[in-house]
C-alpha cells in the first residue's frame, strides 16, 4: 500500500509510483494500494493520468476528499469507482472518542501526555464539548486539549488533585461552533434541499433556521434570494400570485441595502412562502405541455392565428364579444382539446378554476358582439398598433440619417 498527499504530490510522483507498482506486479505478483489523501486537489490532468492504471489493474486506487466526489473527481475516472460516503459521527460516538482521550495512558490525557494528576470532566462540562464538536472527533480533541491547558493555568483542580476543565474553559476553547456548512461541498446542497422542503412542507420555524444557518455558514445571499423565486413559481404558483412578487422584491431589497439589513427581506419571503397555499398546478400544466412538444414537435401554428396570410382573416378578437371572449381553436390541429392547466383547490387557483368553468359554460351558449358604446372612438388595435410601432421605426431612420449627415457636414 503506497500513501500519497495530492496537496503535496504532482503527476511526476504519480508516474513513478506507477512504475513501481507495475514492476511489482510483474516481478513479484504483488498487487498495489494507491491511496491518495485529498484527491480533489489533482486537476483533470493529474486524475487523467491515473485512468489507464486503474482500468488495467495495475493499481487499485482509493482516494478520500472532503468534497463531493461528484463534483470534484473526474466522471470517466469517477465511473470506475465506488463511492462510500462518510457520515459525521454521533453524539455518542464522539463521546466514546474523549472518554478514551481523558483514560488512555499511553495516547491520551491519563499519562505522560496529560497534565500530572490527569483529567476529569464533570458532566456538564463534557456534554458541551460533545455538542460543540457537531459530530467532528478532531474538533473535540482540539476543544479538550485547549480546555485542559486553561484549566491547569488557572489552576482549577477537583478533591482529586485532577485538571477539572469548566463549562467556560470549553466555550473558550471552542470559541464557537464550527458551523458543519460548505458552500461547495455537501452541506451547500444539503442544507438549501432542507430549507426548500420546509418551505414546501408549511414549516416557517423549520425555514427559519435553514436560512439562518446558510446566512451564518457565509452562503452567497442571492442564492438564497433566487432559490426563493424559483420556489415562488414552483410550489406556490397562482395560488397566492403575491408569492412571486414577495420573493423578487427580496431579491431587489438584497441589492438595494445588502446584509445585514436584507435578512429582515429575506425572512419575510421564507415565512410568507412558508404559511401561504401552495400548488404546483402551473409547473405540472407547463411540463405537460413541453411533453408534447418534445414528443410531437413543433406542430403547425392554426391558419387564423398566424400573423399573416389569407387565414388570418379568420381570427375573432374576444375584446369584440360579450365577455371578453369567444370560443375558437387555439392549439394546434391535433391537439384540439387537450388540457394542461388544471387549477388546484388552494387559495387564488379555486377561483381561476371557477372562472374557467364559467367560460366553459359561455361558450356553449351563443356569443353576441358586443353593443357599441356611444362616443367610444373606434380602432383596429392590432392595425393601429402595427402602423404606430411602423411609423416609429421610420422616424427613427429619418433622425439617424439626418445625424449622419450633420456629422458629415
Amino acid at each position: 500500500m503506497v500513501t500519497i498527499s495530492a496537496v503535496m504530490s504532482g503527476v511526476a510522483e504519480v508516474r513513478a509510483l506507477i512504475v513501481q507498482a507495475r514492476e511489482r506486479l510483474a516481478l513479484n505478483g504483488q498487487q498495489t494500494i494507491l491511496f491518495i489523501d485529498e484527491i480533489h486537489r489533482f486537476n483533470k490532468a493529474q486524475q487523467d493520468a491515473l485512468l489507464p492504471h486503474v482500468e488495467d489493474g495495475t493499481v487499485t486506487l482509493v482516494g478520500a476528499t472532503t468534497e463531493n466526489p461528484y463534483f470534484e473527481v473526474n466522471s470517466a475516472l469517477l465511473s470506475r469507482l465506488r463511492v462510500y460516503r462518510l457520515e459525521p459521527l454521533t453524539d455518542e460516538q464522539v463521546a466514546t472518542v474523549v472518554r478514551r482521550a481523558l483514560t488512555d495512558p499511553d495516547r491520551g490525557l491519563a499519562g505522560d501526555l496529560g497534565p500530572a494528576g490527569g483529567v476529569a470532566l464533570a458532566d456538564e462540562a463534557f456534554n458541551l464539548l460533545v455538542e460543540l464538536s457537531a459530530g467532528d472527533a478532531r474538533q473535540a480533541l482540539n476543544v479538550l486539549e485547549g480546555a485542559v491547558s486553561i484549566a491547569d493555568s488557572d489552576k482549577i483542580r477537583d478533591t482529586e488533585g485532577h485538571v477539572a476543565p469548566r463549562v467556560e474553559d470549553v466555550e473558550a476553547a471552542a470559541q464557537q461552533r464550527a458551523l458543519a456548512y460548505d458552500r461547495a461541498g455537501d452541506g451547500h446542497y444539503d442544507t438549501v434541499s432542507a430549507f426548500i422542503k420546509s418551505i414546501r412542507g408549511n414549516d416557517p420555524d423549520a425555514a427559519l433556521y435553514w436560512l439562518a444557518s446558510m446566512i451564518a455558514a457565509g452562503e452567497d445571499p442571492r442564492f438564497i434570494a433566487r432559490r426563493l423565486i424559483i420556489l415562488a413559481s414552483e410550489d406556490v404558483g397562482l395560488a397566492d400570485p403575491r408569492a412571486l412578487a414577495t420573493a423578487v422584491a427580496a431579491a431587489q431589497a438584497l441589492e438595494w441595502v445588502g446584509l445585514p439589513e436584507a435578512q429582515y427581506a429575506l425572512a419575510q419571503a421564507t415565512v410568507l412562502l412558508a404559511v401561504t397555499t401552495k400548488s404546483n398546478a402551473v409547473g405540472r400544466g407547463y411540463f405537460a405541455a413541453m411533453a408534447d412538444v418534445l414528443g410531437k414537435g413543433s406542430l403547425p401554428v392554426p391558419a387564423h392565428l398566424r400573423s399573416s396570410g389569407f387565414g388570418r382573416r379568420d381570427y375573432r378578437y374576444p375584446h369584440d364579444f360579450e365577455g371578453d371572449d369567444i370560443d375558437q381553436q387555439y392549439l394546434p390541429d391535433s391537439l384540439t382539446g387537450r388540457r394542461y392547466y388544471f387549477p388546484g383547490d388552494q387559495g387564488a387557483e379555486v377561483k381561476i378554476g371557477e372562472r374557467l368553468e364559467r367560460l366553459a359554460t359561455a361558450r356553449r351558449t351563443i356569443t353576441r358582439r358586443k353593443t357599441p358604446v356611444e362616443g367610444q372612438p373606434h380602432a383596429d388595435p392590432m392595425a393601429t398598433g402595427s402602423e404606430g410601432m411602423r411609423r416609429r421605426q421610420q422616424s427613427l431612420r429619418d433622425l439617424a440619417d439626418e445625424e449622419r449627415r450633420d456629422a458629415g457636414e
